[in-house]
């Protein structure tokens, strides 16, 4: 029987916490989470916030006139805004912290910044959906745990 070989980076103390939220009540649970843990290693916390793309389901057709870019550009702001609100309010003064806003799949995004930042624990909220909420909007939550090669810290809606 082979034994397991050691990993080759050590994960704890993290020193890089990336931690994504879609801006709702439940997801601030997650960044809430992050923040303790950041505060307490201490780690560095990256707040990453996947702008999701305009139109689903395959459709390439856009209406006539519809700026895609000034759409991408304005829900940008608004979540820097938000996050940045949220950091003033919730966030613990000695956190480093900075916010990543991106465009796309949430769960591809989220893994593609963990890799390039070189963070070493994902945390991400669970919004607690089942049934047929969770078969039509999916999981990002699940999906980032599968698509992962680091670790998830998977906070569970209260």
């Amino acid at each position: 029987m082979k034994k397991n070989k050691r990993p080759k980076k050590i994960l704890f103390p993290a020193k890089k916490i990336l931690c994504a939220t879609d801006l709702s009540e439940p997801s601030y649970e997650g960044v809430s989470a992050a923040a303790i843990i950041a505060e307490t290693l201490p780690a560095e916390l990256i707040l990453i916030h996947v702008v999701p793309p305009v139109f689903h389901g395959g459709s390439t057709l856009v209406p006539a006139g519809f700026d895609t870019k000034e759409y991408y550009d304005e829900m940008k702001e608004i979540a820097r805004g938000n996050l940045e609100e949220h950091i003033k309010k919730q966030i613990p003064g000695g956190v480093k912290v900075r916010i990543l806003i991106r465009e796309g799949n949430a769960p591809d995004e989220i893994v593609r910044a963990a890799e390039t930042e070189e963070v070493d624990l994902i945390v991400i909220a669970t919004h607690g959906w089942t049934g047929w909420r969770r078969f039509i909007f999916g999981s990002v939550a699940e999906k980032v745990v599968r698509l992962s090669t680091l670790p998830v810290l998977t906070i569970p809606e209260p």
